[in-house]
């Protein structure tokens, strides 16, 4: 599975998903829950992605949306991979492994072992709060297990300033931000994501040139 690094979520507008591209995104999310202040219709969510380059992942994210419904948008908006967020039971979504990002919203624990049963194609850790992310809260990543699967893409409050210390010391395989790098609600500010991008890729190769 090609890798990619930085992940922009809650793109709502074609501009914004090409700003984001241009600016150093390696994938840009669309966030296809109604009850989400960064919701946008599938027909509008369609001029989104197709301001995305080729090469830019394009993700759905989705929160309890039954699986025939996950895979109609994934079918009908050519997406790459499809975000689960919810409470959704593995034993339906299994057919679309492959395609999966699971979301794991972290208290303790436990927030890791009730997600038994799901091989998704990545792991997403975020900050448990009420509305299933996009709070801009950090949480604990000292709580992340020992063993864990991979790959894992770190969310949860990340911004320019704390994400060299995130991917420092979690590792991950990629990171996935969306209030900290907003102007205003659902709307994405150029500067912020250019130093967002310059900022993981700058720790990226400082853990790679420690490994050597």
């Amino acid at each position: 599975m090609p890798r990619f690094l930085v992940k922009i979520c809650g793109v709502t507008t074609p501009e914004d998903a090409a700003m984001a591209a241009a600016a150093g995104a390696d994938a840009i999310g669309v966030n296809l829950w109604s009850g989400s202040k960064r919701f946008v219709e599938p027909a509008a969510a369609r001029d989104v992605l197709a301001a995305v380059p080729n090469g830019v992942l394009r993700v759905g994210v989705f929160v309890d949306a039954p699986v025939d419904e996950v895979q109609r948008q994934i079918d009908e908006l050519e997406l790459d991979r499809a975000q689960l967020h919810g409470d959704e039971s593995p034993a339906f979504f299994d057919r679309l492994d492959s395609r999966l990002i699971r979301v794991v919203r972290v208290r303790d624990q436990a927030s890791f072992d009730a997600e038994a049963g799901w091989s998704p194609a990545l792991w997403l850790y975020d900050a448990f709060v009420e509305g299933y992310g996009g709070g801009g809260k950090v949480f604990d990543w000292s709580q992340i297990p020992h063993g864990v699967p991979l790959p894992v893409v770190l969310s949860g409050g990340l911004n320019p300033a704390n994400v060299i210390d995130g991917v420092t010391r979690v590792r991950p395989w990629a990171v996935d931000v969306s209030s900290g790098v907003e102007a205003a609600k659902g709307i994405k500010d150029a500067s912020l994501i250019r130093r967002f991008c310059e900022a993981v890729r700058e720790a990226d190769a400082r853990a790679a040139d420690a490994v050597l």
